[in-house]
């Protein structure tokens, strides 16, 4: 079956996604009966293309990888030069499913909320790695979507392709989770393994990750924890049904935690992790995000360097944890394919 597909973003998670759709073409088709077509891309740095007869992937793959704009895909037609709205992108294609990619705006969660909003109005499923719209507005957002027979999917907003919603919409159906528990900033996970297994001080761990492309410039976001803040309230709000708000949150980051700090919980048998978590205590739902010593015993201690893990703690089948990346082009990018073949399975597809 085919779908068409429209992209908003093409950059390192688009990419990632466009890679895994040319080079798993056969498998897609052959063992799932999935047949994407890019419709439309536009990116407000490379430009637009539309392609209403579905891009020829290797072409456009090329024209990415030379670091050409869209535009190139087809020259000679200026006006693919300059982005499109991503607004009138949406209106003017007939595509299936939008692939919502930009930016995270955590403050606003715009204007990728606007961009959801209007793709779900106009008949469009929507799949999305961007937090922002997911911890600011999910509940709206879901319910738009349900009021249109339509899906708005999010696995790549807290732990890339690791499957954490997916995994409980079916592995674990009928459970109730009681609590999150997790490690869900590779960052800062990895800064922590550092000052434990080699000695590094904070400073110099975080250069190091600076210097291998974990940490941004302004590593804030990640260190002072409001990258797990965000993913803690998506976490709640959508398993645990919770309506939380970013500032309803404890937040502390490790910044202050020193190397004489971490080597004194190793003598102790336990190691430093920045654990997001929530935990329903009768009608409420209390959540947090910081630095904790957790016992060797714990399956979330054994997880090092820039991987992710979370423990579901359910009422039927007690505590599951699940462990894997939390980024990268081609694990997010595998994300937003794992949720297009949800839609794939579950939706009636319009005609």
């Amino acid at each position: 079956m085919e779908y068409r597909i429209g992209m908003i973003g093409c950059g390192t998670v688009g990419q990632g996604l466009l890679e895994i759709l040319h080079k798993k073409s056969a498998t897609l088709r052959d063992a799932y009966g999935f047949e994407p077509r890019i419709v439309a891309i536009t990116d407000k740095i490379k430009g637009t293309l539309l392609a209403p007869e579905g891009a020829d992937l290797p072409k456009l793959l090329q024209v990415l990888a030379q670091g050409k704009n869209l535009g190139a895909y087809r020259p000679g037609e200026p006006a693919a030069s300059e982005a499109l709205d991503p607004l009138d992108m949406i209106e003017r294609t007939d595509a299936d499913i939008i692939a919502e990619l930009t930016y995270t705006d955590i403050k606003t969660a715009e204007p990728a909320t606007s961009y959801i909003k209007k793709a779900l109005r106009t008949g469009k499923h929507v799949v999305t790695s961007n937090k922002g719209p997911a911890a600011l507005h999910y509940r709206e957002l879901a319910d738009l979507a349900r009021k249109n027979g339509l899906q708005f999917r999010i696995e790549g907003t807290v732990m890339s392709g690791t499957p954490v919603f997916s995994l409980f919409e079916a592995g674990l159906a009928g459970n109730d989770v009681r609590e999150v528990k997790g490690i869900l900033n590779g960052t800062t996970n990895f800064i922590l393994s550092k000052m434990e297994m080699e000695g590094m001080d904070y400073p110099e761990a975080l250069k190091l990750a600076q210097q291998l492309g974990y940490a941004e410039a302004d590593p804030t976001a990640d260190v002072d924890g409001f990258d797990a803040l965000a993913k803690v309230v998506i976490l709640t709000n959508v398993l645990m049904k919770g309506e939380l708000q970013l500032a309803d949150v404890k937040r502390k980051g490790i910044s202050s935690i020193s190397l004489e700090a971490v080597r004194g919980a190793k003598k102790e048998g336990q190691r430093f992790k920045l654990i997001a978590q929530a935990r329903r205590k009768g009608d409420r739902i209390e959540a947090s995000v910081g630095p904790q010593k957790l016992p060797l015993t714990d399956p979330l201690a054994g997880v090092m360097g820039a991987h992710n893990a979370l423990t579901l703690d359910t009422d039927l089948m007690g505590k599951v944890t699940i462990q894997g990346a939390g980024a990268g082009r081609i694990e997010t990018g595998f994300s937003i394919l794992s949720d297009m073949l949800v839609i794939h399975r579950c939706t009636p597809k319009k005609s």
